[in-house]
Parts: structure tokens; C-alpha cells; sequence
């Protein structure tokens, strides 16, 4: 009698991380040891290169040979239940990069996905799970728009832990990261609960790293930057001011303040787009980190940033231009996007800074058309929280 052979199913993915205008970075997750099979080519062709991953649960695949303002796509294969051939592939679709001369850039953007499960009433009520009915009208929402790639700006679960990313992060979110690159700025939770400790070093690589693919940089994947079309978006990591014992550090003379000052002026006339979790303004609950604040602010009018997106706060806020410390057309206009799962908090203080501040969850969209972007923001149930028109 033989033995049964069970397929493979695929448990996480397929995402989609660290494109370029040449090359993108597949990863996928199957519940037991199969090799994959990877098709993909120029839309609709989506079989013109094959390329076989070894047996594993965690596959990576990098596509190669690729062009600039390129639409692909793509097909994996694993096992089936016979083991004499394949199951229907997974499919999904990409963009790679746009080179300099475009001037046309549609992302999306949002933060802090990660919220537990709420615990039941005293008496064993079960309490209605509102961070995952907003994930999902979240996700059936983004799915409608248009866009080269995500951004997240950190906490992508409460915990940080990888048992707790599928329910939180990765599935909710599945269809948009089979097609839609996803680029991410460090939350404190990505060091974990005991982040301060001096033995906390390996939760980041055991929970986090070992999962993605962020652009290169010295300090992958903590701080990297990439250019698209006419911008260049930067990802920092603040989360030594969130007391991150294994963060780099954010002062004058660090190593990651060098790299960003050397990042913005080589940037030359693009735009410069910073993304970061800990955030300069807010009247947010948890208000504005200082350390930032002191360190970032000034770096970022020197070297005119248009927008900061950042994170950090449970609500949607966008501030007035600011130029050293009041509002000025001249300066930087830096927008949290907090929460998509946990609970929205109320503004804790008034402050000259803000133009908009709603609690509630939210998503952005963003849009570059040569010297224009528009960034509209939408909350889990489909109203337009703001629309605010920055120009270069």
C-alpha cells in the first residue's frame, strides 16, 4: 500500500517586496517542505520565465531581467495532492519602478495594523472584534484604488510577534500585497514588548527580518530609501526615542542621520517623501516625540521635504506647512496615519500645527503628477476624511 501524499497549500502569500526597476522580490509561505514553481513575464504573458524554488515553507523567489514603467505578472505553482504534477497556480500582478523622465507616481499608505483579539465580558459575552471588521473594509476598499506600491508605517501587529502577522497583517491584506509592493517603516512593536533589554537584539531578525526584503541599505531593513519617477521616498527608523535598545540611533552625529542627510541632498530636485513611525507633531494621546522632534524637524525643512507621513498615534492628523516651528508655506507638512485596527483616541491637546485631526481608522491615498501630489485620506467605512495638495 503507498503512502498518501498530501499538496502543499500555501499558508502566507504570495507578497510582494523591494522592487526596482529591474528586479522584485516574491516570497510566499506553504504549511510543508515543496519546491515551487514561479511563471512570470510582461502583462498578459505571464509564462515567458520559469524559475524553481528548492523545497522549503519559506520560498523566495527574485525575478530578474525585468524593465522600468513595467506592468508584470506572475504565477506560482506548488505541488499537488498526487505529487505528479502542480495545483492551479496563485497568481498576481506587479509594477516595477518608474525610471526619472516619468513624472507619475500612485501609492498607498497606511499604519498599525495590529490589534489582539478583544477578550469577552465578565459574564462570557463575546465582544465584537472592531479592528478586524476595519481591516477588512479596509482591505475591500484599497483593493478599489490604483497603485505602484504600499506603504506601512510600523506596528503591523501588537505584538510583533510572526504567530500573530497572518490574522493581523497578512491575511486581511492578501490580495493587495499579491499585487502591490509593500515598503515598511519600523514600529516599536517590530522590537517586541521588551524592547528596552539589552537581550531583546534577536526579536526584530526572529519575528521581522526573517520575513522581508526592504531596499538595500547599510542598515537593512532598518533605514533605506528609493526613487521612482521624479520622487524619493525615505524610511527611517525612530525607535530608539521609543527606547529601542538594538535601534540605530537618530542623533547629530549618528550613522543614520549622516545617511539622511547625504540621501536628501542627493535627491537633487525630486520630491523627498519621509516616512517614519514616531511622529515630530501630534496632538494626539501620545503627542510628539521629542527626540525626533529635536533631531529630524530642522534636517527636514534644511533640505525641503514636502511630506512626512508618520505613525505613532491613534488617529488621523495632518498639520499646516510648518517652517521652524510655525506654520509656513515654505515648510514641511507631515500627516499621521495611525491606526487602521486599534481603537481610535481623541485629540488630547489643541496645538497651531494642525489643519485636520478626525479619530478614526483610516487609509491614505497618494498621487504625484509631476509637481503636484494629492493625498486623499478614507476611513474604514468609506468617508473622505481629507484631501490635502502639496506642490514641489
Amino acid at each position: 500500500m503507498s503512502a498518501q501524499v498530501y499538496a502543499a497549500r500555501i499558508i502566507r502569500g504570495p507578497y510582494i517586496e523591494d522592487p526596482t526597476q529591474t528586479t522584485m522580490i516574491l516570497k510566499w509561505q506553504t504549511d510543508e517542505a515543496t519546491p515551487s514553481w514561479l511563471e512570470y513575464g510582461p502583462a498578459p504573458r505571464c509564462n515567458q520565465i520559469m524559475t524553481v524554488v528548492p523545497a522549503t515553507t519559506q520560498h523566495k523567489a527574485v525575478l530578474y531581467g525585468l524593465v522600468p514603467n513595467q506592468d508584470f505578472c506572475y504565477r506560482v505553482y506548488v505541488n499537488n495532492s498526487a505529487g505528479d504534477g502542480v495545483q492551479e497556480p496563485v497568481t498576481g500582478t506587479f509594477r516595477t519602478l518608474y525610471s526619472a523622465e516619468r513624472k507619475v507616481v500612485n501609492f498607498l499608505a497606511l499604519g498599525a495594523t495590529g490589534a489582539d483579539i478583544p477578550l469577552p465580558l465578565p459574564d462570557g459575552t463575546p465582544v465584537v472584534d472592531e479592528a478586524a471588521a476595519a481591516r477588512t473594509q479596509l482591505a475591500t476598499l484599497m483593493e478599489q484604488e490604483k497603485a505602484d506600491f504600499l506603504i506601512h508605517t510600523g506596528n503591523m501587529t501588537h505584538s510583533g510577534l510572526n504567530e500573530d502577522a497572518d490574522r493581523e497583517f497578512f491575511e486581511p491584506f492578501k490580495n493587495i500585497l499579491a499585487n502591490t509592493p509593500l515598503f515598511v517603516a519600523l514600529g516599536p512593536n517590530e522590537y517586541g514588548p521588551d524592547r528596552e533589554n539589552q537581550d531583546s537584539k534577536s526579536f526584530l531578525r526572529t519575528n521581522y527580518s526573517r520575513y522581508h526584503d526592504m531596499s538595500w541599505s547599510k542598515a537593512t531593513p532598518k533605514y533605506y530609501s528609493f526613487d521612482t519617477a521624479n520622487a524619493r521616498f525615505i524610511f527611517l527608523d525612530t525607535n530608539v526615542a521609543e527606547g529601542a535598545a538594538w535601534a540605530p540611533e537618530i542623533g547629530e552625529k549618528s550613522a543614520q542621520v549622516q545617511w539622511l542627510k547625504t540621501t536628501l541632498a542627493g535627491a537633487g530636485e525630486k520630491w523627498k517623501i519621509v516616512v517614519m513611525n514616531a511622529p515630530a507633531y501630534s496632538t494626539g494621546t501620545r503627542g510628539p516625540n521629542g527626540e525626533v522632534a529635536a533631531n529630524l524637524i530642522k534636517i527636514f525643512e534644511d533640505y525641503r521635504v514636502k511630506l512626512v507621513i508618520q505613525g505613532g498615534d491613534a488617529d488621523y492628523e495632518r498639520t499646516f506647512p510648518m517652517y521652524r516651528g510655525e506654520p509656513n508655506p515654505r515648510g514641511v507638512t507631515y500627516v499621521t496615519l495611525g491606526t487602521s485596527a486599534p481603537t481610535p483616541e481623541k485629540r488630547a491637546h489643541s496645538d497651531s500645527s494642525t489643519a485636520r485631526f478626525v479619530a478614526a481608522r483610516h487609509y491614505a491615498s497618494g498621487k504625484i503628477v509631476d509637481r503636484k501630489l494629492t493625498l486623499k485620506v478614507y476611513s474604514n467605512l468609506g468617508k473622505e476624511l481629507d484631501t490635502v495638495e502639496i506642490y514641489l
